[in-house]
């Protein structure tokens, strides 16, 4: 909480309106409030904005930010925002668009908006700010009071459609413009039924310590990043030949007419899978019906059992596009190209590549001004780079930036179509992705912290968070162990690992209590999901293996262990030596109980469960990862696991703990074989990674973009020698290429690194960080140790490997 700050501004609602007909409580309210300034020019303002559920704030008719930030019960965001930019002479207008979402029920059929959307029981809006000279000196106190403006939206001017296709991002929209307040950004609207708006809240109670609804916190990352873009193209359309054909965006094609009674559609193309707003432009054609149907790609019918069938992606031939939809009536409020016109961009951040724009118009004619999009997301700033002399494996480079930039916003998530939550397992490799080719960090210490507010009183994590509707995965858990440990290790920062430990100890006991005689963390809840990977051998069970059904788990054991050596270390560096002695005593007790329960002396493979003979790569992998085999063993486990079938294999999501038992047996070269499920992904011509090349489900999830990690950190071989960074290692790959070239990022900036591989000779030229200490190991099994890496040229005859 922002325990310090002396809020003046009230929490402020319009008056209780007409109960829907439906049965939900959506609410979508108006807020403003105007003031007048003789002279803009010196004049500054500030606001802190924040509301529940969510708002998007306007000055003078321009959105100026968006939110707040996602959180919880506990830690209610609000955004800090300067729009002295926007001022200007005269009357000035702020002005706010809220909707408030009801609370989750799944039972009835009805859409409850976003599931990653906090909510309390109620509606509420607050901004704080004073317009103020530019001495400092106030003009006006322009905090949220009974002076603002509310304005309540029927309901049938604003609410959300039952929820087809995707699951948790809330339903699509249903506008009705002719209820709509035109002209009420600049407050060009009288008589529209404004009336003072409500206090529903202080902001705190200063007096006894209670807690309202709304537990304010500044929000922890930046503002999102929003840039107007065009269409590349029309992919399809009724207009005929010409306009389909036309290679250029849509808003420069000049404007279309549809006539009375006339429907007409177009399909457009953004040229890459996005996240964003589509935003449409239009005059006249009061009553007109519009829909607007967001698509990742062209599809084929799905098979009867519900199979997607996509194929190449932009490949429309014989192919639909399927989607939800926004479905918008217009009001005809603008009638003349020369007036400003009508239009309309969805409430809530929309993914897409393609859409499909079906316009029908009614008793006069609609005029299609422009259909454009606005792109949004978290501000990821990208400055690292690769490419190779394996021409295969340098488009995974922009596919993957673009897969993590569209599922890095508020949260990271696993998918900006279909869901838009943040889950543990998705999060940490999106993290580790984030520092490969940022160093930024800001939006993984959100998200180690919302797991950390997921705390149940038993000790186990949610999975996903935050959310309103609550799920638990046990092993999910402890990927966020593993999370707060990346980041030690990236940025050496022990003040947070010391905030962490009592929620790590806490996992960590609740796996321990589920411990059985055998030694072995037994068989999960019932109501708990026990989910591993998206195998296609697990399909059937959603993902967790059949062994889950009878007791213990060996991969949940082994990253059990893996879990409890990380916070042993994390321990250790805290001054808690006993509690990380205790941790490797418990995690060695584990990796025992699966030697002797789980291991197959007939197949020389560890089995998924103690009774259970089934076998997968997941048990061998992680049993390389915690040292249950090292050495030789550990080698030859992993030649069977690559080469033996009838194994239950990872999928994308899992690829990244095979790539590093592959690196930690020496097997790395093998690697170069297992991108041909990213690289016939690029012969479809996907724009970001699929969830899984099975089911195909989604197009954009972010798990996919594995090579944000492996060709930095292996391929460059750039990783830290010591927490922090404090050191760095230079360590490449060859993998049987003969060039790789590019930068990764570190805290201390870029390092940037080219090998050659050539008649008989590998060449290294880094240039990093001067003053960093860095320890170089060629091919040949050589190292270099140098206090820093500015301009270093090192050398290593290939026939000595």
């Amino acid at each position: 909480m922002d325990e310090n700050r002396n809020w003046q501004a009230k929490w402020i609602w319009a008056e209780p309106g007409e109960k829907r007909a439906d049965g939900a409580s959506l609410e979508a309210v108006l807020l403003r409030r105007s003031f007048e300034l003789p002279q803009a020019a010196g004049a500054r303002l500030t606001v802190s904005v924040s509301a529940d559920s969510r708002y998007r704030l306007y000055l003078n008719g321009e959105s100026v930010s968006s939110g707040p930030c996602k959180g919880d019960l506990n830690t209610h965001y609000y955004e800090t925002v300067d729009v002295t930019d926007r001022l200007h002479s005269g009357t000035n207008m702020l002005a706010a668009f809220v909707v408030h979402y009801p609370a989750a029920d799944w039972g009835r059929g009805v859409s409850r908006g976003p599931t990653s959307v906090w909510r309390t029981d109620r509606g509420g809006y607050l901004l704080e700010g004073t317009l103020e000279r530019g001495d400092g000196e106030p003009i006006e106190c322009l905090n949220t009071d009974a002076g603002w403006e509310a304005l309540r939206l029927p309901v049938e001017a604003f609410s959300l459609k039952p929820e087809t296709l995707t699951l948790f991002i809330g339903g699509g929209e249903k506008v009705d413009a002719r209820r709509l307040p035109h002209g009420w950004l600049r407050k060009q609207d009288e008589g529209a039924g404004w009336a003072p708006a409500i206090i529903v809240s202080d902001p705190y109670d200063p007096l006894h310590g209670e807690l309202t609804r709304w537990q304010l916190m500044p929000r922890p990352i930046p503002l999102a990043e929003e840039t107007n873009e065009a269409f590349v193209r029309v992919s399809r359309s009724s207009l005929g030949s010409a306009i389909a054909a036309a290679d250029a965006p849509i808003g420069e094609l000049g404007p279309i007419v549809v006539q009375p009674g006339e429907r007409v559609w177009l399909e457009v193309d953004a040229g890459e899978l996005v996240a964003g707003y589509p935003v449409l432009e239009l005059s006249g054609g009061r009553d007109a019906e519009v829909s607007i149907l967001y698509a990742e790609c062209y599809e084929h019918e799905p098979e009867p059992g519900g199979k997607r069938r996509k194929g190449v992606r932009d490949d429309s031939i014989g192919k639909q596009l399927y989607g939800f939809t926004d479905d918008y009536t217009v009001g005809g409020v603008s009638r003349s190209l020369n007036d400003e016109p009508e239009r309309y961009q969805p409430f809530h951040r929309r993914a897409f590549r393609f859409i499909r724009l079906e316009a029908e118009a009614k008793g006069e004619p609609l005029t299609l001004r422009r259909f454009s999009y606005c792109r949004t997301g978290y501000p990821l700033r990208v400055a690292a780079s690769f490419e190779s002399s394996d021409e295969t494996l340098n488009p995974l480079w922009p596919i993957s930036v673009n897969t993590l930039r569209n599922c890095m916003h508020e949260t990271y998530e696993d998918t900006p179509y279909y869901e838009q939550m943040g889950y543990e397992m998705d999060t940490r490799l999106q993290a580790l992705f984030t520092y490969q080719i940022s160093a930024d960090d800001r939006l993984a210490r959100k998200a180690l912290y919302d797991f950390h507010s997921s705390l149940l009183p038993t000790g186990m994590l949610q999975s996903r968070y935050p959310a309103v509707s609550r799920q638990v995965i046990p092993g999910f858990a402890l990927f966020w162990i593993m999370m707060v440990h990346d980041h030690y290790m990236h940025f050496a920062d022990q003040a947070l690992v010391r905030y962490y430990l009592p929620s790590i100890d806490a996992v960590l006991g609740w796996f321990e209590r589920k411990r059985e005689a055998s030694g072995l963390a037994g068989r999960m809840p019932q109501a708990y999901w026990s989910f591993v990977d998206w195998t296609e051998e697990w399909r059937s069970r959603s993902g967790a293996p059949s062994a889950a059904k009878d007791g213990p788990l060996t991969v949940y054991n082994l990253m059990y262990a893996d879990a409890l050596v990380k916070s042993a270390e994390l321990c250790e560096l805290a001054g808690r030596r006993d509690t990380a002695a205790e941790y490797r005593s418990r995690a060695e007790s584990v990796r025992g109980a699966v030697r002797s329960r789980c291991w197959s002396e007939t197949r020389g493979m560890f089995r998924d469960g103690p009774e259970a003979e089934a076998y997968s790569q997941h048990a061998q992998i992680w049993a390389v990862l915690t040292g249950t085999v090292a050495d030789a063993e550990a080698r030859a486990l992993m030649e069977r696991t690559l080469s033996e079938s009838g194994l239950a294999q990872t999928s994308i999501a899992m690829a990244y703990y095979l790539f590093r038992a592959l690196a930690m047996t020496g097997l790395y070269d093998r690697t170069l074989k297992l991108w041909d499920v990213w690289r016939r992904q690029v012969d479809l011509h996907v724009t970001a990674w699929v969830e899984d090349p099975v089911l195909e489900r989604s197009d954009c999830h972010a798990w996919g973009a594995l090579p944000l990690h492996e060709f930095p950190a292996e391929l460059l071989g750039v990783k830290p020698e010591k927490p922090g960074y404090a050191a760095i290692r230079i360590e490449p790959s060859t993998i049987g290429l003969s060039r790789a070239a590019g930068a990764a990022m570190t805290p201390h900036g870029p390092v940037r690194v080219e090998w050659t591989a050539h008649d008989g000779e590998f060449r290294l030229s880094v240039n990093g960080p001067d003053g960093v200490p860095a320890v170089v190991r060629l091919p040949d099994g050589s190292e270099t140790r140098t206090d820093g890496l500015r301009e270093l040229l090192l050398s290593c005859r290939m026939d000595a490997i």
